[in-house]
């Protein structure tokens, strides 16, 4: 196997995969997450081919973008298989697509560099200035208000309950986006978690300030 090939191969169909996708989910958010878990492969012992691997593919089997994931995961399988790659590299990259997700706080915890890296880097594209933007964008698609004062923050909630419950997009950053940085898992994404947050913050309050005509 010819990593280097394997790798272009994947993202080649990828990118034909999400290049038209509408909720925030698209070819470039995997191009960004894919250059963040390269970032954080320089300070960490990790595999990099599995790592770049999982981050091209780690959005083609999620319920946000599809609605069969098992059938998703088997088109994934078989891209692998296609492109020689061996069973037990195949098995790390579907235990950490299907793992790293944050399922309104009930993902599973991680235990191998790998899927932290790749976590990381998914979830660093949650937060900041494009964070911001991708968190309207989805909302929008799915026919979410931007903001509504009397629908409450959900302080805890079950898988099905943070993906088809009644919230806002201004909602979701308390109830996902601004818990990120305290869960990253790898010092370097840490450190860019604490700017990013401090990015959010200052957005949320200047939000509520517009919303109330303070200034």
């Amino acid at each position: 196997m010819n990593e280097k090939t394997v790798i272009n191969n994947i993202e080649f169909w990828v990118k034909s995969e999400l290049m038209n996708e509408k909720s925030g989910h698209d070819w470039y958010h995997i191009e960004r997450v894919t250059n963040l878990a390269k970032t954080l492969l320089k300070s960490e012992e990790a595999n990099a081919f599995i790592v770049v691997a999982a981050a091209l593919l780690h959005d083609i089997a999620d319920d946000k973008v599809t609605d069969n994931e098992d059938a998703a995961l088997d088109r994934i399988k078989q891209l692998l298989k296609d492109n020689a790659v061996d069973e037990a590299s195949i098995e790390k990259i579907i235990d950490i697509i299907t793992t790293i997700s944050f399922k309104g706080g009930t993902g599973k915890q991680l235990t191998y560099p790998e899927a932290k890296i790749v976590q990381d880097a998914d979830r660093l594209d949650a937060i900041g200035a494009i964070g911001i933007a991708r968190t309207f964008q989805y909302g929008g698609s799915k026919g979410q208000a931007m903001y509504d004062p009397d629908i409450p923050v959900r302080d805890s909630m079950s898988f099905e309950e943070y993906r088809h419950g009644q919230s806002t997009s201004f909602n979701h950053f308390y109830e996902k986006l601004l818990r990120l940085k305290d869960q990253m898992n790898t010092p370097a994404a840490v450190k860019i978690a604490e700017e990013r947050q401090v990015f959010m913050e200052t957005f949320l309050d200047t939000f509520l300030k517009e919303w109330n005509g303070e200034r």
